[in-house]
């Protein structure tokens, strides 16, 4: 295995598709935390989540044969990994509308905390990853793939099959949102 992990993305697809199955292993290992950051950015820190993760890799495999590289590959995997949160959103949300008669008011998704509460770094990111669970799927994968993953706009546009514009327009958008959400719980 020490001799694979020398070895670039192409030349272990390759050798994946000849059946090495080592080979396969290094491409997991370089891509998982990756993978893993952009789904619980999107779906939170779930079971679905690992799942998520996991179906990624599945979903890759079995389509070894299609990757042609015209892409890095840890872009192609995040475009597997967003479309599948994405997909899994779509789930979730149609299992909950199910719950709520037309006109009800919905649950927030968390408890707002008591002002002068003191707040550690993780209650915080804990604020922030549940106030990014209540935006909107297009917003919340702009959000997670621009300012969390790092990916540039463009990059953000290629992997979600999005003009540049309107990833602009989302992350300004996303941002302001964010910004309603959470200055009230952070004061």
């Amino acid at each position: 295995m020490k001799d694979l992990l020398g070895l670039g993305d192409l030349e272990l697809i390759e050798l994946s598709r000849k059946g090495d199955d080592q080979a396969f292993g290094v491409i997991i290992s370089r891509y998982e935390h990756q993978i893993a950051r952009t789904v619980i950015g999107m779906l939170g820190d779930t079971e679905e989540a690992e799942d998520v993760g996991q179906e990624t890799f599945i979903r890759f495999f079995r389509s070894l044969d299609k990757f042609r590289g015209d892409s890095a590959l840890g872009t192609y995997l995040t475009r597997i990994a967003i479309n599948l949160s994405l997909n899994e959103l779509n789930k979730k949300k149609k299992t909950l509308s199910l719950f709520y008669k037309r006109g009800e008011d919905k649950l927030t998704m968390f408890d707002v905390p008591e002002p002068g509460d003191e707040f550690d770094r993780s209650d915080k990111k804990e604020i922030v990853d549940k106030a990014l669970q209540q935006l909107d799927h297009g917003f919340r994968s702009v959000i997670v793939l621009r300012l969390l993953e790092g990916y540039s706009t463009k990059d953000t546009a290629d992997i979600l099959n999005l003009p540049l514009g309107t990833v602009l327009s989302r992350l300004s958008r996303a941002q302001e949102k964010l910004k309603e959400i959470l200055i009230p719980l952070m004061q």
